[in-house]
């Protein structure tokens, strides 16, 4: 019989890299917590017309990579390809565009390309992201940008970089359109990319070809061409990313691979990934709620990969989450022992004590041997001595110490040295 394997260009974690992936996740979520932002569960399929409006029929996303079926309705409906759609969406839906402005939330979960996989970029790819809506301050846009280097700081990243540039709004960008597609009759193109420059010319920019890039050398940017209001509001931005600590820098040139994209655009890099160095990035979507249905709201976000963020720590020899997946093993021998150490070990996790038992009534060494590969740095032993006399063995695994403890102060020693242990650990 066949043995069945993952799909192709489908990453899974566990293990050691399973608590690293959990604690990246952890990380890039922490910061929009810390800033107001709630969780939102978001479909993993939806309207296929959804993205189709939202993110951009002329973008390689729509055109080229979405996972597309037929429901048995008939119904044509799409693996979500990113999230801001899904949670504009939400919002007209459930009318939180009519409360507290601006609306605020952050989701995580995978997400769907029919791409050529390559290291760092899979068809299922795993994200954080956070939307803010309702709102046009620039101070909001600074926030948003912080709150994904604050994530990344506080992983130990130092080499990434985040490039930063605004790509104007429905008045100056006619103009610049206009002024792109000149330069562009002037370029040799391939027809296809001749087609998508007459649909949105601002696409070409975004071809990863080398030799297309070369002939692009010239082209005239969005940033030179802004209206008196969105250069006033890209000042505004960079002035409050300088008071908020973020160091950025100018990429006028940065066209990210969705349509919506106004005003405040951004892009996370990491120098050590090689040719799929982005590790996240976003921007201002004004009008795209508009397009969906919904109320003339502006908001703003980003989504940051988590799979690609790993790899970034990983890269830099940084093990985020890494350590034992207990604090306490309990290695109970014979029937009375386990009896109690099965109330122990309930008792310590519901101090928030991470506990395991030495299941299957295993001898001595072996349960000792089980003790050793789980990691915990203590460990609880009980025998019938132990039992009858009303005490515990802890052993310390790291020195090799061992103690003989009275049993009703067993939980209060374990946790003291659990803590003192956390406490050693977070100071190193």
């Amino acid at each position: 019989m066949a043995m069945f394997q993952a799909p192709k260009g489908v990453p899974e974690y566990f293990g050691a890299r399973g608590g690293s992936f959990l604690a990246v996740r952890e990380a890039l979520s922490r910061p929009a917590m810390l800033a107001g932002y709630g969780y939102a569960e978001l479909p993993v399929f939806e309207d296929t017309g959804l993205f189709v409006r939202g993110v951009g029929e002329s973008t390689d996303v729509v055109s080229k990579e979405m996972y597309t079926f037929e429901d048995r309705g008939g119904r044509s409906l799409t693996l979500r390809p990113e999230g801001t759609a899904g949670v504009m969406r939400l919002v007209v839906e459930h009318g939180l565009d009519r409360g507290q402005l601006p609306v605020k939330v952050w989701y995580a979960g995978p997400f769907f390309r029919a791409e050529r996989p390559q290291h760092g970029r899979y068809r299922q790819l795993q994200q954080v992201g956070i939307e803010a809506i309702g709102s046009d301050d620039p101070a909001l846009d600074a926030e948003v940008i912080a709150l994904a280097d604050e994530a990344f700081r506080s992983l130990g990243l130092t080499q990434y970089t985040l490039h930063l540039t605004s790509l104007g709004c429905a008045v100056c960008r006619p103009g610049y359109r206009e002024a792109l597609q000149s330069f562009l009759a002037g370029v040799d193109l391939d027809e296809a990319t001749r087609e998508r420059a007459a649909v949105n010319p601002l696409r070409v920019l975004d071809d990863k070809r080398p030799d297309v890039q070369a002939r692009l050398a010239g082209a005239p940017h969005m940033v030179d061409h802004l209206c008196a209001e969105c250069a006033a509001h890209y000042a505004a931005v960079r002035q409050a990313l300088g008071l908020l600590g973020v160091r950025w820098n100018e990429a006028p040139a940065l066209v990210r691979g969705l349509d919506y994209y106004t005003r405040t655009t951004f892009e996370f890099t990491h120098d050590l990934l090689g040719a799929q160095s982005g590790i996240g990035g976003g921007g201002r979507y004004d009008g795209l709620m508009e397009s969906i249905g919904g109320a003339a709201l502006s908001g703003i976000g980003w989504g940051i990969g988590t799979d690609r963020t790993l790899l970034a720590c990983e890269a830099e020899g940084l093990e985020p989450g890494a350590g034992p997946l207990i604090d306490v093993y309990c290695v109970p021998i014979g029937a009375d022992a386990k009896a109690r150490l099965v109330g122990l070990a309930g008792e310590l996790r519901a101090r928030g004590v991470r506990a395991d038992i030495a299941y299957g009534d295993r001898g001595l060494k072996g349960a000792m041997k089980s003790a050793d590969r789980s990691g915990a740095p203590l460990v609880v032993v009980l025998g019938d001595n132990e039992v009858q006399g009303r005490t515990a063995v802890i052993k310390e695994m790291t020195t090799g110490d061992q103690s003989t403890i009275p049993w009703d102060s067993v939980l209060d020693v374990i946790q003291s040295r659990v803590q003192e242990q956390a406490i050693e650990r977070n100071s190193r």
